[in-house]
This record gives C-alpha cells, sequence and structure tokens, in this order.
C-alpha cells in the first residue's frame, strides 16, 4: 500500500516529466524504425495487356516478367541465363534434346501447382498454329514435348538450337498456368514472387507480395509494388520531385536529365539499354546495292556528335548491330570511324563524285527526328542531300518500310536483345543478303558451348561492321532516376524489364 500511496500522491510535474522522459527514448531509438515496404515505379507507356506470350509490346514484359511470370531459365542483370522453373538440363551430343529438370514444390498465385504437364502447355501454346506468341519463331524447332513424370520436360528438336536456353528465359516464353492462361491479358497468374492485384487503366497496376513463393533462397523486401503511367516527361519530372513516384527507370527526356543534378534525393543513373538506333539502307536498291557507297555514308557520320544531337550527350556509340550488355561484344566504331575526306573519295570511287540525293523515312519519335536532322547535316558535308520524310510510326512505318520494303532509307531503334539475325532473315527490310553471315549465324545455332557461341557472335559482328548494310549509329540509354534510397533496381537492362525481386528500401 505504502508504494501506491507514493505513486499516486506523486506531482504532476514528476508525471510530466516521466512522460516526456519515456516519449524521448521511444523517439530516438532506431530500433524501432519501420522500413518502406511499397513502391511506386513510373513508365511512361501503359500496356496494352499483361500477357508477355500474346503481344509483343516490351511494356508488358516490364510490369510482369520476373514479377508475375517466370519462365524454365531466366536471363539476369548481366544478360546470362540462369536456372528457374528448371532447376537443371542436360542437352544430348547432337544438340537436338533438351532434358529439363523442374523443381518441385511450386505454385501458380491461384494455387494450381507447376509441373511438366503445365510445361507441355506453356511451349505448346506458343508453337502451335493458332499460336499469337510475339517470339513464336523461338520454338519453330521444337519438334515434340515429352512428360515422363511430373518433374521432367524433354524438348526433341528438329535440328540444333543453341540459343533455346536464352529464349526460354524470354518474357514471350513464360510458364503459364492451363486453366487461367486465357484471361492473363487482364488478370494474369504466375508463379513469381509478385501477385496481380488491380488494373486501374490509365493510371497504374498494382501488385502484392506473394506470401508463398518458391525461391527460398530470395528474400523479397517489398510487401507491395505499383507501375504508375506518365506519358509526359513534365510530368514524369514532376511527378519524381514531389515523390509521386519513387521510380522512373526509363526516364523519357534526356534534356532534362541534368535539372536533376544537385538533388539529394534522387539518383541519376546511366546505363545500357538493347535498343540499337540504326539508318537501315535498302541493299537492294541504288546506291546502297553498291557497298562502298554505304561505307562512305558510314565515315562520313561522327557518332559522338549524333549522340549529343540526338540525346543530349546519352548513349553509346556502336560499331555492329550489338550493345555492351550482349555476350561477345566487340566495339567496332573503329572499323569505319569518322573521316570524311576519305567518304568522299569512296563515294568518287562508286561513281558518285557529285554526290547522290535519297530520302529516309523517320518515325514522328524524338530520337529518330533529331538524329535524321543531325545525320542531314554530316551527310551534306560530303555532297550528299538526304531529304527527310516524317512516316507516322508504327502503322505506317511497318506498312512501307518492314512490310514492303519501299524505302531508301529508314531510322529506327531496334528493342529486342540479340536480334544480330535480322540481318540473315529473308525477306527482311534491309534487303540484305549474305551466305557468309548466314552460315555463321547456323553455326551459332549448331552450338551449344557459350564461349563457341561469343566467338561466332563476334565474326557476326565484323561482317556486318564491314558490310555496313545499316549505319550503326549508337545504344540508347536506360535513363534511370529514383529515390536514392531505392535499392536493387537494374542498372543496365539486357532485357526490358523492371525486375523487383531485390528492390528494397535503404534504412
Amino acid at each position: 500500500m505504502k508504494g501506491m500511496f507514493a505513486l499516486g500522491m506523486m506531482s504532476r510535474r514528476g508525471l510530466m516529466a516521466l512522460a516526456l522522459a519515456g516519449t524521448a527514448v521511444f523517439a530516438g531509438a532506431p530500433a524501432f524504425a519501420t522500413p518502406k515496404t511499397a513502391i511506386t515505379i513510373g513508365m511512361a507507356i501503359e500496356p496494352t495487356g499483361l500477357d508477355p506470350t500474346v503481344a509483343a509490346p516490351v511494356a508488358i514484359g516490364q510490369v510482369t516478367w520476373q514479377n508475375i511470370f517466370e519462365g524454365l531459365t531466366t536471363i539476369d542483370k548481366d544478360g546470362k541465363v540462369q536456372p528457374q522453373l528448371a532447376e537443371s538440363w542436360e542437352i544430348s551430343e547432337d544438340g537436338k534434346t533438351y532434358t529439363f529438370k523442374l523443381r518441385q514444390g511450386v505454385t501458380f498465385h491461384n494455387g494450381v501447382p507447376f509441373d511438366s504437364s503445365v510445361a507441355k502447355f506453356s511451349i505448346d501454346r506458343a508453337r502451335g498454329a493458332d499460336s499469337v506468341n510475339p517470339q513464336k519463331r523461338y520454338f519453330a524447332s521444337i519438334e515434340a514435348v515429352e512428360t515422363p513424370d511430373p518433374s521432367t520436360l524433354v524438348l526433341k528438336l528438329s535440328e540444333p538450337a543453341g540459343s533455346l536456353l536464352y529464349w526460354l528465359g524470354w518474357p514471350a516464353s513464360s510458364m503459364v498456368e492451363p486453366k487461367s492462361a486465357v484471361d492473363n491479358k487482364t488478370t494474369p497468374i504466375g508463379t513469381g514472387p509478385f501477385k496481380f492485384v488491380s488494373w486501374a487503366k490509365g493510371s497504374k497496376v498494382d501488385l502484392t507480395k506473394n506470401a508463398d513463393y518458391w525461391n527460398k533462397s530470395v528474400s523479397v523486401k517489398l510487401d507491395s509494388a505499383a507501375f504508375r503511367f506518365i506519358g509526359d516527361p513534365q510530368a514524369q519530372a514532376a511527378a519524381l520531385r514531389a515523390g509521386d513516384v519513387d521510380a522512373f527507370p526509363e526516364f523519357g527526356a534526356p534534356e532534362l536529365v541534368k535539372s536533376f543534378e544537385g538533388d539529394k534525393r534522387l539518383a541519376t543513373v546511366i546505363g545500357n539499354t538493347e535498343l540499337k538506333v540504326v539508318a537501315g539502307m535498302n541493299n537492294s536498291r541504288k546506291p546502297f546495292d553498291d557497298k562502298r557507297v554505304r561505307q562512305a555514308l558510314m565515315m562520313a557520320v561522327d557518332r559522338a556528335t549524333v549522340v549529343e544531337g540526338a540525346w543530349s550527350g546519352y548513349g553509346t556509340p556502336i560499331g555492329s548491330h550489338y550493345t555492351p550488355n550482349d555476350r561477345g561484344y566487340k566495339d567496332l566504331t573503329g572499323v569505319y570511324p569518322y573521316d570524311p575526306e576519305k567518304a568522299k573519295a569512296l563515294l568518287a570511287e562508286a561513281g558518285y563524285a557529285n554526290g547522290l540525293t535519297f530520302t529516309i523515312k523517320a518515325p514522328q519519335m524524338a530520337y529518330a527526328q533529331r538524329t535524321s536532322q543531325v545525320l542531314q547535316a554530316m551527310l551534306a558535308e560530303i555532297g550528299v542531300t538526304m531529304n527527310i520524310e516524317t512516316t507516322e510510326f508504327p502503322a505506317k512505318w511497318v506498312a512501307d518500310v518492314l512490310k514492303a520494303a519501299d524505302y531508301d532509307m529508314t531510322i529506327v531503334a531496334h528493342a529486342e536483345p540479340m536480334d544480330i539475325d535480322i540481318y540473315a532473315r529473308d525477306p527482311y527490310y534491309f534487303n540484305y543478303k549474305n551466305p557468309a553471315f548466314n552460315d555463321v549465324l547456323k553455326a551459332i545455332e549448331a552450338t551449344a558451348d557459350p564461349a563457341e557461341q561469343e566467338r561466332l557472335y563476334g565474326e557476326a559482328q565484323e561482317i556486318l561492321a564491314n558490310d555496313v548494310p545499316a549505319l550503326f549509329l549508337f545504344v540508347m540509354p536506360k535513363l534511370g532516376i529514383w529515390d536514392a534510397k531505392v535499392k536493387g533496381l537494374w542498372e543496365n537492362e539486357p532485357i526490358p524489364s523492371n525486375v523487383l525481386t531485390e528492390v528494397h528500401w535503404e534504412e
């Protein structure tokens, strides 16, 4: 009783002092700080759907790949193939049989187990006669899909496909659950670390953490993530500064990047993408059927000035249809370096001492228009007149250039990773035909040895750098601007993506 009486008699001043002291103790104790577990990612383009296995736009994979959907293999931030839903595999000596050991204990977000029957369904769906898969050609060599048991998948090929493991890591190769596959465009269900919550069209997509995620070796820190769609660059910048979005991994306005200098809250991270800006030439049409003309035009181009004029100095000059992200990359910008005098001499040798005139069909996008204007000025210095015809993209450009090949020169950023094979496709809008180049690409697919493939990719790059079927200009950068406390976003982009698995807030 004495103690109770003593407490009851404590003065108001003493109680207040005790309360304030307690508040100070708790307020100053870092142990009670709660790290953020939610993030809002900004994107310039809203996807048309959420199933990367039925449509091509890269924005689909930038929301769903590795977040919602996973594949038998995956591609890591260094562009290397890694196991995923297949934990291992064996390749027959003739390169025509791939036997995959599948992970056990994996379930889709709707509770359906992943096994070899699901993998067979996904691959048959991608390669079937009615397939609308944007990379259907990747599955063309698969003759049969066998399922000896629930954890074993066997792919029988008609011919070796040395890039198959890489292709199987693409968004278009994601594993889908048979019953829910038809609805994945609007309500995607996968095996990934995040589940789909909702899609407010024109605004954002919300995801939540998958508490039952199979990969226990990965510690997913985020509880939720939102992808918010903001097309206007000024609005993107305003949203970053206001904290309405935490990160814009692909900020859309290079001319505004310097405005973030000195901002202590926001970090600017410049990396590489797969967006290869090339000025393609119609190799079957005069004067571009003469290799000397193509080489002369390449020597008339100062790539550094192109990067400065087209994209505010952000970008990596290239000498072939390949990026520094890609395995076996060679810097071939020195094969035909900027040399206007040599360019003039080579043009004269080809019979164009008095110059020549042609038209470039340039899409309306800023990078294409700006690059065309810079090229126009450079080519004028060697007596070449290049007229610019703005061509609406995608519809008009696809119809006139990609499908009809009705053009002299054009310019576009090719987004697909490792797509050097487009110069071997027949037909394709370059109309470039080189049996030696085609043989190198066949040799790449004939081997599954990564070192040999890299050597051969080097050969393929050298052939293009010397033949110049297109003016190889630069790789568009990954202009990342995000809260400096956000960690784990990819600096480079070996495949279009916004992988959230390792993203977390610094405490």
